[in-house]
């Protein structure tokens, strides 16, 4: 490719966002459009144009197509490893946009490893049949029967396992998309117990005192008011009923409100336990569920009873 050519195909910002996520690690297509918000093939269309510059390389191995920096690119006394040191010290300025990309990369890392793909620091391990989804149905054996509201369910994988041991969930989310896609995942899955409705975190469509359990995971930062929320929560409990609740910590990751939707920034501690003594929980519990070095994303989990 001339030179003209080259500069062409750099003066689009998504190449640029995707040349410095490859500048950190290797990256496979899925991992790639969730980090850069594309769709898959708007990404691969620009893996493409990369790849033909001799830019970018591709690795197969383990059922994927792996994306890196490719050799000549990075190292060795090529044409193109002076442009490659113009755009190393250009990718390490720090923007909004590229604490966003970082953000959501550490993300990735996060579920890379608790896919337990690896075991250990130095050595990789295989242990068939290992996976965080069957302790989880494994724990939920331990639960008695009840009748369990999942607060802003999205497309409902959580309404999904709670309903293997619970006597029946409500699922309650104001996407009428989410829940057309959540009510059919149900149905191939044959899981009968769920009635799926449509409504707000701070009016939610369930009679009073009706439920042992409210579940809101990841959807207390999306309330205009989380109080009331929180106090929507307690009413439709019964007495003595449970809350258990994951949001993130307090963060400043403000790019999540345009690009998620988010209202809040995450909740400290503090807020969070007031928050729930103020709608009238007692035996109220926070502690920290997931944390790693250098994400930006904690969470936090949460119980109390009405």
């Amino acid at each position: 490719m001339d030179t003209a050519g080259l500069l062409r195909l750099l003066g689009d910002p998504t190449r640029l966002r995707l040349l410095r996520l490859l500048s950190r690690e290797a990256l496979n297509v899925s991992e790639l459009t969730g980090v850069l918000d594309l769709a898959q093939s708007g990404v691969s269309r620009h893996l493409g144009l990369l790849r033909e510059a001799g830019l970018v390389a591709e690795d197969r191995t383990g059922g994927f197509a792996w994306y890196r920096l490719a050799d000549p690119f990075i190292q060795g006394d090529g044409p193109l490893t002076p442009l490659h040191g113009f755009l190393a010290t250009e990718f390490a300025r720090p923007t909004p946009q590229t604490r966003a990309d970082d953000a959501r990369l550490e993300e990735i890392r996060r579920l890379r490893k608790e896919s337990f793909a690896s075991h250990g620091d130095e050595r990789r391990q295989l242990v068939p049949g290992r996976s965080w989804a069957a302790w989880a149905r494994a724990l939920g054996l331990l639960m008695p029967p009840m009748d369990v509201a999942d607060l802003g369910c999205g497309e409902g994988y959580l309404t999904l396992e709670a309903a293997r041991w619970a006597r029946h969930v409500t699922a309650v989310d104001r996407s009428k998309d989410v829940l057309a896609r959540g009510r059919d995942l149900a149905r191939r899955r044959k899981l009968t117990n769920i009635t799926w409705k449509r409504g707000d975190l701070e009016r939610v469509p369930i009679a009073d005192a009706s439920m042992d359990l409210a579940l809101l995971s990841q959807a207390l930062h999306h309330a205009q008011h989380p109080e009331r929320a929180l106090a929507e929560t307690a009413r439709i409990l019964r007495p003595g009923g449970r809350v258990l609740l994951l949001d993130l910590r307090e963060h400043d990751q403000a790019w999540v409100r345009t690009t998620l939707g988010d209202k809040w920034l995450g909740f400290s501690e503090s807020a969070l336990h007031a928050l729930l003594r103020d709608a009238g929980f007692t035996n109220i519990v926070i502690r920290t569920g997931a944390r790693r070095t250098g994400d930006p994303f904690t969470v936090l989990i949460a119980a109390g009873t009405r």
